[in-house]
């Protein structure tokens, strides 16, 4: 296999795997955890392009796939860093429902919840029991990882 199609599997299995958490086990994603998925197609799309091409032009491809997973990285550090409370989240969507006080009635309490039940980003979701890792905090390593393998591959093109 070659190094395009090794990066386009790994780019590609991390948002259907996120994807697959949702409808599998129930998983409910924020909108941070949305965010984290779009470089990752970023990714798969410079690899499925540095797959076909020779050369120089595969190493530069190589390299903005491996950007792109640093990219979903840094998201992933942004949303841990949500997740412990070092920062708030710089998306509106992300803080968690409130209520606005005890004068207002079960009507007015009815009409200011969101239309579909979203999960707040600092709220942290651990996919293996007794891991103290959140997804976001998974995210994050694989992202250092992939993109480290894709400028390890394009290195190794181009002295090849």
């Amino acid at each position: 296999m070659g190094p395009g199609l090794i990066v386009l599997v790994f780019a590609v299995g991390a948002p259907l795997f996120a994807m697959g958490s949702e409808t599998w086990w129930g998983l409910a994603p924020c909108a941070l955890c949305l965010w984290q998925r779009w470089p990752y197609w970023v990714a798969a799309g410079f690899a499925v392009v540095a797959a076909v091409l020779p050369g120089r032009g595969r190493a530069a491809l190589l390299v903005l796939a491996g950007l792109a997973a640093f990219a979903s990285a840094g998201v992933g550090a942004l949303h841990v860093g949500v997740e412990q409370g070092w920062w708030p989240s710089p998306l509106p969507g992300c803080a968690a429902a409130t209520s606005s006080g005890a004068g207002g009635s079960l009507d007015d309490l009815m009409r200011g919840l969101a239309a579909a039940p979203s999960k707040p980003c600092d709220a942290p979701t651990f996919l293996i029991p007794g891991l103290p890792l959140s997804m976001a905090a998974m995210n994050l390593i694989y992202g250092l990882g992939l993109g480290v393998l894709a400028l390890a591959l394009a290195r190794r093109g181009r002295t090849a």
